[in-house]
């Protein structure tokens, strides 16, 4: 009877979810909120906890980023990365996916990738790129890139499980096996990704918007760049005052010293959350006092509103998956448990299939790091394959960012798809996966311990 309600509610999620891929934007939100109610009133679940912590993190990014694109600090931010890749703009498949990556890496956030995606995008058609590529691969990058982050959740996780006796595991163990691993992974599979997807020339789809005038040609955009997109002072000083934030974000990170203290008996450094929404309300208030955007104008900002849409379908997707693994976590962890201790590769899959279910790597690494523990794993090993399984994340189209990339994507180039394996991140996260998990286990064989 467990098992039948299990599958049974395992079906209201993927069915949810899938009807929310079909409504796409704010319906993907609709339709997680409208599950949580299936599994609340028709099977007595209990509610699961909304990701209060990850909503507020993308409103305070995505304000503040739009300050900035109100002010030109955006147009400042693609001048800037033009030159960089001016000399091979065919290198911004790898190029924006490492960027991203380092990005996430010192935030301990993958939802620092927001005010990078319309760069992306931009600098990609403009060069003649289909955008796809490079947008799906820099958001499947920052999966992975919590395993490296020294501040992420999913780290400090880890180092909970890992640095008792008899491991006695430390951070940089983690690091020196998951950071060489990530970086090489996204460089494999970044030679499969560019090659996905038809170029733009040869993209029916595209080139009807070309000829209809939503679009441009790529070559066009290029000339009329030069000649519209003014770079002004004010949006160099945006663009500076925001970096400056995320830099403020890298260094509280990395130095949990430099944070303000909590309360109580034994104060500890408050967590990185609260660091993280108070810098950007921060920064964006300093954007308003110096470039002087138009404040009226913030919610017609491309990054307001495709920020807002992803903040409203996080919420619900969260949610749906939240309660659905509230209620059947054991259920999980002991099944995928038994093949672990018969197969050790199998943890990867583990931690993979955890993260596709719930969009978490924290919660995959509480769930399965002490199924691998108990099954004896190498921990070096267990390291590496840790780090590829978190770009599962980004199996389904569910993800904040992947919703934003396609928003931003103005080609259409990127999409979220209806069948649930038919959008432009699936084949990313499958590459980046195998690849990084590949390379990771190499690694910490070698030197991992």
């Amino acid at each position: 009877m467990d098992i039948f309600l299990f599958i049974t509610q395992l079906l209201v999620v993927l069915g949810c979810i899938v009807m929310g891929t079909r409504s796409s934007g704010v319906g993907l939100g609709l339709w997680g909120g409208t599950g949580v109610a299936i599994l609340v009133f028709v099977f007595g679940l209990a509610p699961g906890a909304p990701p209060v912590d990850a909503l507020l993190i993308v409103l305070s990014v995505v304000l503040a980023s739009s300050m900035m694109q109100a002010a030109g600090g955006i147009d400042w931010m693609v001048s800037i990365a033009a030159k960089v890749i001016a000399k091979n703009p065919k290198q911004i498949t790898l190029i924006a996916p490492l960027t991203a990556f380092l990005f996430s890496v010192g935030a301990g956030t993958s939802n620092i990738l927001y005010p990078l995606l319309p760069v992306i995008y931009d600098l990609s058609y403009r060069n003649g790129i289909r955008p796809s590529r490079p947008l799906s691969l820099s958001v499947v990058a920052t999966g992975v890139a919590l395993a490296c982050s020294p501040v992420s959740a999913a780290m400090a996780a880890m180092i909970a499980l890992t640095d008792t006796a008899p491991w006695n595991f430390e951070l940089m163990d983690i690091i020196k096996v998951t950071l060489p691993a990530a970086i090489v992974g996204i460089f494999l599979a970044s030679l499969f990704v560019r090659r996905l997807g038809k170029d733009i020339a040869d993209d029916p789809e595209i080139q009807a918007k070309i000829a209809s005038g939503k679009l441009v040609a790529p070559g066009a955009t290029a000339t009329e760049v030069k000649a519209e997109v003014t770079v002004t002072k004010e949006g160099r000083w945006a663009a500076i005052i925001f970096l400056l934030g995320v830099l403020a974000i890298v260094v509280f990170g990395l130095f949990s010293g430099l944070r303000p203290l909590g309360s109580g008996d034994d104060p500890q450094p408050i967590g990185m959350t609260p660091i993280i929404e108070i810098i950007m309300f921060v920064a964006g208030t300093l954007i308003m006092l110096v470039a002087k955007p138009k404040v009226a104008d913030i919610p017609t900002m491309t990054v307001f509103r495709a920020g807002m849409v992803s903040a409203i379908a996080l919420f619900g997707l969260a949610w749906l998956t939240n309660t659905f693994l509230g209620e059947h976590s054991k259920l999980v962890a002991d099944g995928i448990g038994g093949l672990v201790d018969t197969a050790p590769w199998i943890f990867a899959l583990g931690v993979f299939l955890v993260c596709v279910l719930t969009t978490s790597q924290s919660t995959a690494t509480n769930s399965i790091v002490p199924i691998g523990l108990a099954a004896g794993i190498p921990l070096g090993l267990m390291s590496g394959m840790w780090a590829g399984a978190f770009a599962g994340i980004y199996l389904l189209p569910t993800n904040g960012s992947q919703i934003a990339a396609a928003n931003f994507d103005e080609s259409g180039s990127t999409k979220l798809g209806t069948k649930l394996v038919d959008h432009s991140f699936f084949l990313p996260t499958l590459i980046l996966a195998v690849a990084t998990i590949a390379v990771g286990s190499l690694f910490g064989v070698l030197w991992g311990g």
